[in-house]
């Protein structure tokens, strides 16, 4: 049971009244269906399946302004539109508090976390600065709990120079003895912004990097990706500028579907616990276009819940087609869900990691698929 009492000391509450400029909700629009901490009003978070957090601290990108209330930005967009998923429950827990110093702000959020995570909760981050992605790693850590770690930026934010906790943050993350990450992706990386020698040192840990015209070839590819996935962070400079104009980083990145599709697919994961959505700036947005965005965006993480809640276990073989291989090169069986369409692969130790219809291609032809060998490489 989560006790709310704690958390409240870290919490500031939610306005609707103030997000709707005074207006009612539609029925079916989330602002009416959403559980929100308000002002006399406790919302109740055991029964819910998704869990909204504001997190609004960023300090991590050189501004001595917390801005706790950038959350509220997205919160105005996403209220107003409409849930077509009644089978889930949802609540918004409000905002963090900045506290006085960024140490402050990192513990508030890692305690948060904790407990909604200890209680089994999806919890979706509204954030700050992308270096609040250290504080969510914390809340696994603290735990000891080894877990997937996905991130998607145009950058690899492992710049040691920069005085700036957003553009390193992931150099703690790695350093950190003991160290709790199984395995990290990263996904959508624009080349021209990275050092390769950063690349070289992440394969060397084996570590997965994707390029963004890799991934946007076939953006279903990244799903298994995502299926495996505890914690996923999101920088919102991975959306080309036209559509999340609250960045300048870049004209090319994902789309705004794309960047849509990859939030479905996280919803979709088994394993994600959270996601945390950083860098959006209202104050150089346009029209709340960026807002907009990300409010869909967080439709489509619903959306992809939705389905996860449809999808069998693994050993419910009758919800299966099973597919079984044997070639010189792979002998391997390969499920594909009835329900969902989804695939995966056995590998040697009789264990099944996600996979695409892709590689099942390339396994049926006798070549070894990639995601099979970088699986037994971390093995």
């Amino acid at each position: 049971m989560i006790d709310f009492s704690h958390l409240h000391d870290y919490l500031s509450p939610v306005s609707k009244a103030e997000l709707n400029e005074d207006e009612e909700y539609d029925d079916l629009q989330v602002g009416n269906i959403i559980d929100t901490y308000e002002q006399g009003h406790i919302p109740n978070l055991d029964d819910a399946d998704v869990i909204f957090l504001g997190a609004g601290d960023e300090r991590g990108n050189g501004r001595s302004n917390p801005a706790i209330s950038t959350p509220d930005v997205i919160r105005k967009e996403f209220y107003r539109l409409f849930l077509w998923h009644r089978d889930l429950r949802i609540a918004d827990a409000g905002n963090l508090l900045p506290g006085r110093s960024q140490a402050d702000a990192y513990a508030a959020l890692k305690t948060v976390l904790t407990e909604l995570i200890d209680a089994g909760k999806t919890i979706v981050i509204l954030g700050g600065s992308h270096d609040l992605t250290y504080a969510q790693y914390q809340a696994y850590a603290c735990k000891k709990y080894i877990i997937e770690v996905s991130v998607a930026d145009a950058l690899i934010d492992l710049n040691e120079g920069s005085p700036k906790k957003s553009q390193r943050f992931l150099l703690d993350m790695f350093m950190e003895q003991p160290n709790y990450i199984r395995h990290y992706n990263h996904i959508g990386f624009q080349s021209y912004f990275v050092q390769p020698r950063m690349l070289e040192t992440l394969d060397k840990l084996r570590f997965d990097c994707y390029r963004l015209g890799k991934v946007r070839e076939n953006i279903e590819e990244i799903e298994p990706v995502l299926r495996n996935t505890d914690l996923f962070s999101v920088d919102i400079c991975m959306i080309k500028h036209t559509d999340a104009p609250s960045h300048s980083l870049s004209p090319n990145g994902f789309t705004g579907e794309e960047a849509c599709a990859l939030s479905r697919y996280a919803g979709m994961s088994n394993n994600l616990s959270t996601y945390g959505i950083y860098g959006y700036d209202p104050s150089k947005d346009r029209d709340n276009l960026t807002a907009k965005q990300i409010s869909q965006m967080l439709w489509y993480f619903l959306d992809g819940r939705s389905v996860r809640h449809k999808e069998a276990q693994l050993n419910e073989r009758e919800s299966f087609l099973e597919f079984h291989i044997a070639g010189a090169d792979i002998s391997t069986v390969f499920l594909k869900s009835k329900k969902t369409g989804r695939w995966w692969m056995q590998l040697p130790d009789k264990n099944f990691v996600p996979c695409a219809y892709s590689d099942y291609l390339m396994a049926s032809n006798n070549e070894l698929p990639e995601r099979w060998l970088r699986s037994q490489e971390r093995l």
